[in-house]
C-alpha cells in the first residue's frame, strides 16, 4: 500500500464518515430542517450508514482506518506499520475537517436560520443566567453538530466510557474473520463495522455522545472554531481532550488484548 493510497483512501473515506456522520446531527438539531427532533435513533443508525459509507469507499485503497484508534490498535495487533501511522493520523484529521465543511455548506440556511432565531438565542440567555458562568461549559448551540460533549460533566467517569466504548470497537474490528480461518470478513467487514457503532450507541453512546474516535471529534471542532457562525457560541475546549485521549488509550487496549486473547 502506498503513502498516496493511504492520504487518499483515508481522507475521502474520513470526509465521507464526517459528513454523513455530522450530517445527521445537523438534520435532528437545527431548525427549518425536515427531519429536526428525529432523536437519537435517527443519530446512532445514521452515523452507522455514515461508517459504511466511509468503509466501504477507503476500504480497497487504504484499508478504511478513519480512525486514529484503529490504526494504533492495528499497529500494535502488527496489522499496520508504525511507519504509516503518521500519515494516516494526518489524513483522518484532514479528512475529519472537511466532512465538517461540507456539512456546514449543505446546511448553510439552517445554520444561519437556527443561530438566529430569537427563542434559540433566548434560551441560551436563560441558561447563562441560571448557572455560575464561571463553572458553565463554553458550549455553543450548534457544537453538538461538530463535536461530543457529556450530560454529566465528570472527567473521570467520561473518560473511562470513551476508552470502554472504542476497546469495543476496535476489538470488534481486529477480531473479524477469527472464524474465517483468518482470511477477514472483505467488504462484509465494513457492514459488521456499521452495526457495531449503532450499538455502541445504542448502548454506550448515552454518558458523552461516544465519540470513539479522536478526529471525528477534534476536526470538527476545530472547524466550529474556525466558522464564521453568527452566535455560535464557545467550543468547549476544556472537554476536548477526552474524545481524544479516551479513544487512543481503547485503541491501544485493544491491539494488547487482541495479541493476548487472540492471536
Amino acid at each position: 500500500m502506498s503513502s498516496s493510497d493511504i492520504f487518499i483512501g483515508e481522507t475521502i473515506g474520513t470526509a465521507v464518515l464526517i459528513l454523513l456522520g455530522g450530517g445527521v446531527c445537523a438534520a435532528v438539531t437545527l431548525k427549518r430542517s425536515k427531519a429536526q427532533n428525529a432523536g437519537w435513533l435517527a443519530i446512532t443508525f445514521g452515523w452507522g450508514f455514515a461508517v459504511l459509507t466511509g468503509a466501504y469507499l477507503a476500504g480497497g485503497v487504504s484499508g478504511a482506518h478513519l480512525n486514529p484508534a484503529v490504526t494504533i490498535g492495528l499497529a500494535i495487533e502488527g496489522g499496520t506499520k508504525w511507519g504509516d501511522v503518521p500519515l494516516y493520523l494526518g489524513s483522518q484529521l484532514l479528512g475529519a475537517m472537511i466532512g465538517a465543511v461540507l456539512v456546514w455548506l449543505t446546511y448553510y440556511g439552517q445554520f444561519r436560520a437556527h443561530l438566529t432565531d430569537p427563542e434559540i438565542l433566548g434560551a441560551q440567555s436563560g441558561e447563562e443566567g441560571l448557572v455560575d458562568k464561571a463553572a458553565a461549559p463554553k458550549a455553543g448551540p450548534v457544537l453538538g453538530i461538530f463535536s461530543t460533549g457529556p450530560e454529566i460533566r465528570h472527567a473521570v467517569q467520561n473518560l473511562v466510557t470513551e476508552i470502554i466504548a472504542t476497546v469495543v470497537l476496535v476489538l470488534a474490528i481486529l477480531t473479524q474473520g477469527l472464524n474465517n480461518e483468518g482470511n477477514g470478513l472483505g467488504t462484509l467487514g465494513a457492514l459488521v463495522t456499521a452495526l457495531v457503532v449503532v450499538g455502541i450507541g445504542l448502548s454506550l453512546g448515552g454518558p458523552t455522545g461516544y465519540a470513539i474516535n479522536p478526529v471525528r471529534d477534534l476536526g470538527p471542532r476545530i472547524v466550529h472554531a474556525l466558522l464564521p457562525l453568527p452566535n455560535k457560541g464557545g467550543s468547549d475546549w476544556g472537554y476536548a481532550w477526552i474524545p481524544v485521549v479516551g479513544p487512543l488509550i481503547g485503541g491501544a487496549i485493544a491491539g494488547g488484548l487482541y495479541n493476548v486473547a487472540f492471536a
